[in-house]
């Protein structure tokens, strides 16, 4: 699938990403869904990922709440991090979320799935996909952002799921 360029294309791509996102947890017993990861990563289990992507659109509408509403520049990806120093605010990002169960994260997730869609429906094409349209985008679009966080995204979430699909299946729990 490409990435998207126009609003549409943005919205068939984050619901269509996330059906399958679902499809692919759905396909899973709960204890398989439960299990620890059989790999080693920063995320430890299904509950991890999806607070994971949670939390991202959280900060995703924070940066359009200050950025494009108010006129600010926020903190991006956040106070006191870099693009470089992600890794940093992944890890804080995931002791946040360590009292969450696996359903409220689910739920959650599936809450701010749509505020997202609801934040791409209230702007344009030229809005979204312009370039220097909102200044604290600086060199990307408004448009970037929001398929960032929804399906490219969804994308990486599935990998990780899939990937502990083929070992939870070669070594039952």
């Amino acid at each position: 699938m490409s990435r998207p360029a126009t609003k549409d294309d943005l919205i068939a791509a984050a619901n269509a990403q996330f059906s399958k996102l679902f499809a692919l947890i759905d396909l899973m017993p709960q204890a398989e869904q439960d299990a620890a990861f059989l790999f080693l990563d920063r995320d430890k289990n299904l509950r991890d990922v999806l607070t994971h992507l949670y939390e991202w659109h959280q900060m995703v509408r924070r940066w359009h709440k200050e950025g494009t509403l108010e006129g600010l520049l926020p903190a991006v990806p956040g106070e006191g991090y870099t693009w470089k120093t992600l890794p940093g605010l992944n890890a804080e990002i995931w002791k946040k979320y360590q009292h969450v169960s696996l359903a409220d994260a689910k739920a959650q997730l599936q809450e701010s799935h749509l505020m997202i869609l609801r934040l791409v429906d209230g702007h344009s094409n030229e809005e979204l996909f312009a370039k220097a349209v909102y200044k604290w985008t600086k060199s990307s679009t408004l448009g970037a952002y929001f398929v960032s966080c929804t399906s490219s995204h969804y994308d990486w979430a599935m990998k990780k799921i899939k990937k502990q699909r083929k070992l939870y299946k070669e070594n039952p729990v």
